[in-house]
């Protein structure tokens, strides 16, 4: 599998790849450990079969993301929500260290979930932090912006949870720790990828004055097994 076909169905290659430790799977349907994140994983081309597989491995009542291409749902799905996502990959040697940042371990996981439900960068659940190395910086002992990995792919390894409280935005903290988590993902030889939201105008801008080029225009659909 080449690498623009992974980078179009990340959850799925992740979970059948680095993340696999973290899956729970049915037939060929992979998701995430409720606890560690909402995303389901489907083949390429699903079959009757797999969506099948898929509306029992999340059960009638749970909500369950996917990301990709458009694509018809079954009558065994309701559709919740779906909105537009720009993917981007980060250019040759763009990651530098930070020496303000620090790693981020399980202790801090109650901070993390807070600043992630002040600033909504997307879901971060209990054991995200498993997915990969969560890096922060601190303002008196206060934890005011964070970043970390989240998908690992086959050479690929994603940018996610980057926010910053609001009063400490305008500083660059974010950019800062984009860099920085980059650094260790193309020390780990891998290339770093993040997404946004297709209407988030001003992210889009960031991404691309940091030299970030589009790689996917997808869209991420939320559904409910019926």
């Amino acid at each position: 599998m080449g690498p623009a076909e992974v980078l179009k169905n990340p959850a799925y290659y992740a979970l059948n790849g680095p993340h696999a430790r973290l899956a729970v799977s049915r037939g060929r349907v992979r998701r995430y450990q409720p606890e560690v994140a909402p995303f389901l994983g489907l083949p390429d081309e699903p079959t009757e079969q797999d969506w099948a597989d898929a509306a029992e491995l999340v059960g009638v009542g749970n909500t369950v993301a996917f990301k990709g291409p458009d694509r018809p749902l079954p009558d065994s799905f309701k559709l919740v929500q779906k909105f537009g996502l720009v993917q981007f990959v980060a250019p040759d040697s763009f990651g530098v260290e930070d020496p303000e940042a620090v790693l981020l371990g399980p202790d801090d996981v109650p901070e993390m979930v807070a600043l992630v439900a002040l600033t909504d960068p997307g879901p971060f659940r209990p054991r995200t932090i498993e997915c990969g190395r969560y890096l922060g910086l601190r303002r008196d002992g206060e934890l005011i912006a964070m970043a970390g990995e989240r998908y690992h792919l086959p050479g690929y390894i994603e940018i996610s949870a980057v926010c910053t409280h609001p009063a400490y935005r305008g500083q660059g903290l974010g950019s800062r720790l984009v860099r920085a988590v980059a650094a260790g993902i193309e020390q780990a030889g891998e290339r770093p990828f993040l997404h946004t939201g297709a209407t988030n105008a001003t992210a889009i801008r960031l991404y691309e004055k940091l030299g970030f080029s589009v790689s996917n225009r997808m869209s991420v659909t939320i559904v409910e097994p019926v």
